[in-house]
């Protein structure tokens, strides 16, 4: 597992770390797993990962991103590869899809014939699921994989955390009392696992008026301020609700537009991760 403090066997276990948790694949070398959770659904924690993925791959990382997000799997749209299926490997492993940007991805959706097709499957079932994406899939070398975590904080979120051997997680909320509740439950759940939050992505921040400029919040009374206070984290970025950020599973955003808004996000997230690993080697 990806730490032992959550363990309810911690302390009388005789396994160490190496051999208890979830072995990946030898032909794999994946130097950093970053997770992208929100703990609500609906404020753009795909649309996050996917951007995330091509601003890294810009920068010529190798990218693959894993989506866990089994019961609604929306990563292949995202990163135009819907109509491609995964392939089939030797020992019963699987080849990830690859889009134009080079970016690997591993999602349900590329292994089933119809996407609109429901997955009726118990907890257990779906979290194995997510293990195999992890182990039998061959990802090959990647700088980095990015894990599209699934809403809440129920049995996938709590497989991949004890099971991956996750850095760090991305943070993804909006500015509204509700969901700033919900997302600090997920990160609540995050610290009592042991393990880092990189920090947190603000979406839906506010409209950009298309003639003068202004900057009009959508959200009255935004909670971000006192999230971040409160829990002692940091603000990786915000994103606007513009047509840019809506259509990117369409392929017609505007590069230069989201670009722009989303580079110092990966600049702060890298530079985050950073310190993170910095304050492990000396700890």
């Amino acid at each position: 597992m990806s730490n032992c403090g959550s363990c309810p066997s911690k302390g009388e276990c005789s396994k160490d770390k190496e051999s208890c948790g979830v072995k990946n694949n030898p032909l794999n070398n994946i130097k950093k797993i970053i997770g992208v959770m929100s703990g609500k659904g609906g404020v753009g924690k795909s649309t996050v990962s996917a951007l995330i993925a091509k601003n890294l791959a810009k920068q010529g990382y190798k990218v693959g991103v894993l989506d866990a997000d089994i019961t609604g799997p929306s990563i292949p749209r995202l990163l135009g590869v819907k109509d491609s299926r995964a392939m089939g490997a030797p020992d019963n492993c699987i080849y990830p899809v690859q889009n134009a940007e080079g970016i690997k991805v591993m999602s349900l959706n590329l292994l089933i014939d119809d996407e609109n097709q429901p997955v009726i499957w118990r907890g257990a079932m779906i979290s194995n699921v997510v293990k195999q994406f992890y182990t039998d899939v061959i990802w090959g070398e990647l700088d980095y994989l990015l894990i599209d975590m699934p809403p809440g904080t129920g049995d996938v979120a709590l497989t991949v955390m004890q099971s991956i051997p996750i850095n760090g997680i991305v943070m993804v909320s909006v500015p509204q009392d509700m969901v700033s509740m919900i997302v600090a439950k997920a990160v609540n759940m995050v610290r009592k696992l042991d393990i880092e939050i990189i920090g947190i992505v603000e979406n839906m921040s506010y409209i950009l008026c298309p003639d003068c400029g202004k900057k009009i919040e959508i959200f009255s009374g935004s909670e971000t301020g006192k999230l971040l206070d409160d829990l002692q984290l940091d603000l990786l970025g915000t994103l606007p609700m513009n047509s840019g950020f809506g259509n990117v599973s369409l392929g017609i955003y505007n590069d230069e537009e989201v670009e722009g808004l989303f580079n110092p996000i990966v600049i702060n997230m890298l530079n985050s991760l950073k310190e993170i690993e910095a304050k492990k080697s000396q700890a």
